[in-house]
């Protein structure tokens, strides 16, 4: 071992233990944190990909139903594999979520998770260059409002994820009758425009906070080479 490797040993010890897990697991003790403040006992889980949020949800405590929606193809396959191991974690068939019912193309993107219904920006592939996008297949749209209902039936307290990069807005505006029964919210904020056509961060607080929500929390998310923040993930819950 060299010296090198030796004084970051040194100094990571004196790190407090809860400081040393990824970012992603820190923010999924604060969702969770926020789930057992509020109640909440279902999750839709909008833009699943593979299933890392609800992977990350179960492994910091959350036990509720997780219903999980994705519009990619080879994703979505994969999600159904991973949440067949786990009895109250349901996919929907393939689909998008938006503002009305149709069909739209999908961008596929390199890394998957950076997959769209919009174009992307050249401020996002320029600091994500595996992220510029590789194929495009159709999506069947529909919206939250015609499929929540039936999972609703037995939740008091459901919340709302959602992770449809730049597609958010689209999402809310399809869930006008859902929202008045939502506890609370996670989507992201983009500080600047990286996907054409989008809404930013502060039309999207104000929205929300006019639906009766409020800012609870703000979370690490994508940033550049330069180190400038260009999207964060934002938690809103309504008070009971």
């Amino acid at each position: 071992m060299s010296n090198v490797e030796k004084k970051i040993k040194a100094f990571l010890k004196k790190i407090p233990i809860g400081r040393r897990g990824s970012a992603a697991k820190r923010a999924a003790r604060q969702l969770v944190k926020g789930f057992e403040r509020f109640g909440i006992d279902l999750v839709f889980d909008v833009g699943a990909n593979t299933g890392q949020f609800a992977q990350q949800i179960r492994a910091a405590g959350f036990k509720g139903r997780v219903i999980s929606f994705e519009p990619l193809s080879d994703a979505h396959r994969r999600l159904t594999e991973a949440a067949a191991r786990d009895a109250v974690w349901s996919v929907h068939q393939r689909c998008a979520l938006g503002a009305e019912d149709g069909s739209a193309t999908l961008n596929i993107a390199g890394n998957s998770v950076s997959s769209s219904l919009l174009t992307m920006t050249a401020t996002h592939s320029a600091a994500a260059p595996g992220s510029a996008y590789v194929a495009q297949e159709t999506t069947r749209v529909t919206t939250l409002d015609a499929v929540a209902p039936r999972y609703l039936e037995d939740s008091r307290a459901p919340f709302l994820k959602i992770d449809t990069q730049g597609f958010e807005w689209e999402v809310l505006s399809g869930a006008t009758r859902t929202l008045p029964s939502i506890r609370g919210v996670l989507c992201e904020l983009s500080l600047v425009t990286l996907y054409a056509g989008q809404h930013l961060w502060r039309e999207t607080i104000d929205r929300l906070e006019k639906d009766g929500f409020t800012l609870w929390g703000l979370q690490p998310g994508f940033m550049d080479q330069h180190g400038r923040n260009l999207q964060t993930d934002a938690i809103f819950f309504r008070a009971p």
